[in-house]
């Protein structure tokens, strides 16, 4: 059986990315593409690297007849997925990629997003989309909210160190480096290439990153207590990839025991020989998270390092892998490219 698929905001790179993985997916058609600021042309004049593929053209969400498409991945702008989501079909399954559904209350969607949530009813029914920790009931469910990038990488340092119990729950240290397709497609004249080539540096220092909002929800929750780490991101003058690190207090045998469990039967989750550290450029274009464990020269101290493709792993195909799961697919389908490299 073949699924029919749609996706809204076609015309962004995670759109994009969605476009390339399932071009090659047994079991899905691309059916419908929606860019309502592009809507009439052809998604080669959107993305000339997609010209090859037999595509149906852009059009606004209005146009689209739902009444035949299987599940709708929803990547849009933060702010909108709500109001376009609560007007779609409701027998209708939804992998959203913002940030809409991800929070389960709504004053923390309040706080971190900065205006009142839209569709408080349907946010009862949202799950959350980390494949790995929510693999059954993304497979009943109906509408899955994706994790931001930053936040799914971070989790895959911390979630299962902070399950097993093996470190300092109010000495944790992440530091993140995230390539600039992360911050979108829109122009930004912080990310012309002359304002961001040759440096790097930290944004949203503090504590006022909005994925901060994910790991209070998620690490309080596994912890049942309130869990606050240290969290600082940069942005680097690289397209893609991902690099986190993390600074843990616990023995660094017990750590990589605890992530060897967590991760031993996971496809995508590919935990590295101790003392080896990961790199972008092995994850790169591909749904792979690479993790390494080395022991600090502290005793009692550990750094964690989780590397991954932010649009892929970190968005689209983590969208991919849970509509396989939705749709009682094979999660792997369509996901097993291997990284380009160099």
């Amino acid at each position: 059986m073949t699924h029919s698929i749609a996706i809204l905001g076609a015309s962004g790179y995670t759109g994009a990315e969605l476009v390339r993985l399932i071009a090659t997916h047994p079991g899905m058609t691309i059916k419908a593409l929606a860019a309502n600021s592009k809507a009439g042309q052809p998604m080669a004049q959107a993305f000339p690297h997609l010209r090859h593929l037999d595509l149906p053209d852009l059009v606004t969400i209005d146009e689209i007849d739902f009444s035949g498409i299987d599940l709708c991945f929803c990547a849009l702008p933060h702010k909108t997925s709500q109001e376009v989501i609560s007007a779609l079909p409701r027998d209708l399954k939804i992998v959203d990629l913002s940030a809409d559904f991800r929070l389960r209350d709504p004053e923390a969607y309040q706080k971190w997003y900065g205006n009142p949530h839209a569709a408080v009813d349907m946010q009862g029914e949202a799950v959350y989309g980390l494949t790995e920790f929510y693999r059954e009931a993304i497979r009943g469910a109906r509408l899955v909210a994706g994790t931001g990038c930053n936040a799914a990488t971070g989790q895959y340092v911390l979630r299962p160190l902070i399950e097993a119990g093996v470190i300092d729950l109010d000495d944790i240290i992440l530091d993140l480096k995230c390539g600039v397709s992360g911050a979108g497609r829109s122009l930004k004249e912080n990310l012309l290439h002359a304002e961001l080539s040759e440096g790097y540096h930290a944004y949203a220092v503090g504590g006022t990153h909005r994925h901060l909002g994910e790991f209070d929800q998620e690490f309080s929750a596994i912890a049942g207590r309130e869990v606050r780490i240290q969290f600082t991101p940069h942005l680097i003058p690289a397209n893609r990839g991902i690099l986190a690190t993390g600074y843990v207090k616990g023995d660094p045998e017990a750590i990589y025991g605890a992530l060897s469990n967590a991760y031993a039967q996971e496809p995508f989750i590919e935990l590295l020989p101790m003392g080896e550290t990961p790199s972008t450029r092995h994850i790169r274009g591909s749904n792979f998270c690479h993790i390494g464990v080395s022991a600090d020269r502290i005793p009692g101290r550990a750094i964690v390092i989780a590397a991954l493709d932010n649009l892929t792993k970190g968005s689209s195909g983590q969208a991919l892998q849970n509509a396989n799961l939705m749709l009682g697919l094979d999660e792997t389908e369509g996901l097993m490219l291997a990284p380009v490299f160099p």
